[in-house]
């Protein structure tokens, strides 16, 4: 505009219509459209309250009404889910286990807590079949468990052993993912198996099974959702309105079991709408913020995991960052 302006007569020499065209090509090319943010989020199927938000176009829609798009992207488990929040091929992540930001974190991942579930320690369990001759925890000496690496029920098998006096080294760990395992445990390869929601009510509702300890005084089970440390600094606003769906979600999920079930169960391998309303009956899906003094039980997971070799290094659960909405 500051050039037409500076040679008026250059514009009334050429006809009306033209010089309106050339001002708005002048107006369009000194006012670039602003490139739209991309919010870029890592789930499993297994995360609930995210998955909610995804089906439903909650988030998509709060999201787009903030001029932010969405792009999702499904992992297999927790651990490729962090890798790829660490090496920024996502920006968040939906809830992991407690266990997966410590294995994580001894592999130099720099990670921020941005949200917790509260505590659902009835939430994973470990089962062994009705006519099993395993009558309590001791009886897993030398036996075969089938349970999934880096899961929150590895520490809870390795709470749970602690508290019957063996050590991890007296069992034989079968590291399963969660279908195999529940094949494994089916057939009669594995002696017990330790396992979550859903995967747990399914196996309680659909076979003989008994269970020999759940988390109850044994491993609290919190759920967390992360995201980079660069990402946290540089997007707060992202992670408040992802923070205030996910409370929403948690808040809708409780009280609509029987909706959130119709939903959910056919994300979850067709299970029935009971079964995942008992599943959901054990998860709080309470979204609560993270605070320094609540990482105690991260650290005794830390340390449970490098005392029974399983972690390279000791990790210090307070090194990663904490996001407060």
């Amino acid at each position: 505009m500051s050039r037409l302006i500076e040679n008026p007569g250059a514009i009334f020499r050429r006809p009306v219509l033209a010089g309106a065209v050339v001002v708005l090509l002048l107006s369009s090319t000194a006012l670039p459209a602003q490139a739209r943010e991309t919010l870029r989020i890592g789930y499993q199927k297994s995360s609930t309250l995210i998955t909610l938000l995804k089906t439903q176009g909650k988030l998509d829609k709060a999201l787009t009404e903030a001029d932010i798009d969405v792009s999702w992207h499904e992992f297999p488990s927790g651990l490729p889910l962090l890798e790829a929040l660490n090496v920024g091929n996502v920006d968040i992540s939906a809830d992991v286990a407690d266990t997966v930001p410590i294995f994580a974190q001894a592999a130099q991942a720099k990670l921020t807590y941005f949200a917790q579930e509260a505590p659902s320690p009835s939430a994973q369990a470990i089962v062994v079949r009705k006519d099993s001759p395993l009558q309590q925890l001791a009886d897993l000496k030398g036996k075969k468990v089938a349970v999934t690496k880096a899961a929150g029920a590895h520490y809870l098998l390795i709470a749970a052993l602690n508290k019957a006096g063996l050590k991890f080294a007296d069992i034989q760990p079968a590291y399963l993912s969660p279908s195999d395992g529940r094949a494994a445990f089916e057939n009669g390869k594995v002696d017990a198996w330790v396992t979550w929601e859903p995967f747990l009510s399914g196996v309680q509702r659909q076979l003989p099974t008994r269970t020999l300890a759940d988390g109850t005084g044994l491993a609290s089970y919190k759920r967390y959702y992360l995201t980079g440390n660069a990402y946290a600094k540089q997007h707060p606003e992202i992670l408040k309105l992802v923070y205030e769906q996910l409370q929403e979600a948690g808040h809708w999920a409780k009280n609509h079991p029987r909706d959130a079930a119709q939903v959910l169960g056919p994300l979850w391998g067709n299970l029935d709408v009971e079964t995942v309303e008992a599943a959901n009956a054990h998860r709080s899906y309470q979204v609560q913020p993270v605070k320094a003094d609540q990482l105690d039980e991260q650290q005794k997971i830390a340390d449970a995991f490098f005392a029974a070799g399983l972690l390279p290094k000791a990790v210090d659960a307070g090194d990663a960052q904490i996001w407060a909405p």
